[in-house]
């Protein structure tokens, strides 16, 4: 059908959506704020679109509420829909037309963890710590662990999540192995072989785990980070800008079933949010301070605006007072960041085959096969240029999408100073010392 209106030169004012009344479903994150903005600002009801906005405990309870019709689409883990698709976890099939955000994580670690690091962390001449904080200086305190027979754990978000990815590329990157899952083992714990034990932890509850010294640290999105340092309990060591720069975050993802059965209501939901991701970067960031007050109230974040202000606004504060400009920090329409492209979603896959998520072998075209299943950018596509032809955006917001292919050029910008080319996954994968690669299998 889509396919149709657009051969058609349909006059996309005449569109209808075939379901007005909406719920979707979001976890207490800043990097959720254009779902709050579409919905504040109006852009929801410009599409004739009646949305509501529910906060949901976990990302399994958010994943399978859209899977099973309660949501009609959520604010996910990346991710997600990549695992649902390949039956990592839940089976089902569930699609992304729009990226939400990129960068907007940080690893952070317990006071204590910290004292123990910075004897290893390289200095500026003004005695603060250099940036990035690789974790070089992380592996003397791992290793100290292991020797005591004591296990270094770690916190991180959901097993499919970027922050577990993040997280691990950052810790093998200094050395430290961040252990293998075996599904086809039933081994789902990501233990195996493991230097540092990572478990999941709910976003808001990173804070007060860490606090009680349950985990050592973590890996997040704001304004759980910024909270360690407001509250005084830990030091956030480095960005995920640091570790990937321009590193795809979120997606909206709704169930397949959906999609199919509302093409023209999905494409006027994409309309709404690429409007307030344009709303959010629009004129260096002069929007952030009022998306920072709509974030800080309790049917949303509910994080002090001070606190969410802190990363919203184009800086990060590590230490208590080490404040630093960061102003790509969370990026929500700068650098192409909605569009849904198949390398971010082949990256993803390529994390799941080196960490035993992805127990066998798999040839490069199996994930470009498994990006386009899941990655829609027709359907993004459709959305830019209905919003093109009603006068909402210019074409000049965009790069030609008629020429897009799909993928990023070639990327260097990783803390380990290895290029991602999301058209080699394999070649890839081989680039690794520690990891799966090539025809290994977990034992």
């Amino acid at each position: 059908m889509l396919g149709c209106l657009l051969a058609s030169g349909f006059a996309w004012a005449e569109l209808e959506v075939e379901k007005e009344e909406l719920k979707f479903g979001f976890i207490k994150l800043t990097d959720m704020a254009p779902l709050a903005v579409a919905y504040e600002k109006g852009f929801f009801e410009d599409e004739g679109l009646y949305v509501t906005l529910e906060a949901q405990a976990n990302w399994k309870v958010l994943l399978d509420r859209v899977i099973d019709g309660e949501l009609d689409g959520a604010h996910m883990l990346a991710g997600q829909p990549l695992g649902a698709t390949i039956g990592y976890g839940t089976q089902a099939q569930v699609i992304t037309a729009f990226s939400m955000d990129l960068n907007g994580n940080a690893i952070t670690v317990s006071n204590d963890v910290w004292e123990q690091m910075k004897p290893h962390v390289p200095t500026m001449a003004d005695g603060r710590p250099r940036h990035p904080i690789k974790a070089d200086s992380l592996k003397p305190v791992v290793d100290k662990y292991l020797a005591e027979g004591k296990p270094f754990k770690m916190g991180m978000v959901f097993p499919v999540s970027t922050h577990n990815y993040e997280l691990r590329y950052w810790l093998a990157a200094g050395g430290i192995h961040p252990g293998y899952y075996a599904p086809d083992k039933g081994d789902t714990s990501g233990h195996i072989k493991a230097d540092a034990l990572l478990s999941v932890t709910p976003p808001p509850q990173m804070p007060s785990t860490m606090e009680a010294g349950t985990i050592y640290g973590y890996c997040v999105g704001e304004p759980w980070n910024q909270q360690a340092v407001f509250k005084g309990i830990g030091v956030p060591v480095v960005t995920d800008y640091e570790i990937w720069k321009n590193n795809p975050e979120k997606v909206f993802g709704v169930s397949k079933a959906w999609a199919d059965a509302n093409p023209n209501t999905h494409i006027a939901v994409v309309k709404a949010l690429i409007r307030a991701a344009q709303w959010l970067d629009a004129e260096d960031n002069k929007n952030r301070p009022e998306a920072v007050k709509i974030l800080s109230r309790s049917e949303y974040v509910g994080a002090d605006y001070e606190v969410i202000a802190n990363s919203m606004t184009g800086t990060f504060e590590y230490e208590k007072g080490d404040k630093r400009a960061v102003p790509d920090f969370n990026v929500f329409f700068r650098h192409n960041a909605t569009y849904p492209y198949y390398s971010d979603a082949i990256w993803y896959l390529t994390q799941m085959r080196r960490w035993g998520q992805i127990a066998e072998p798999k040839s490069d075209n199996w994930y470009l096969d498994v990006a386009k299943q899941v990655y829609r950018p027709d359907i993004y596509r459709a959305a830019v240029d209905s919003l093109i032809e009603e006068g909402k955006m210019r074409a000049s917001d965009f790069p030609d999408l008629a020429r897009e292919d799909g993928f990023r050029a070639p990327q260097i910008h990783f803390i380990d100073g290895i290029t991602y080319d999301g058209t080699q996954p394999n070649a890839y994968l081989d680039q690794f010392t520690i990891g799966l690669k090539g025809d290994e299998v977990v034992q």
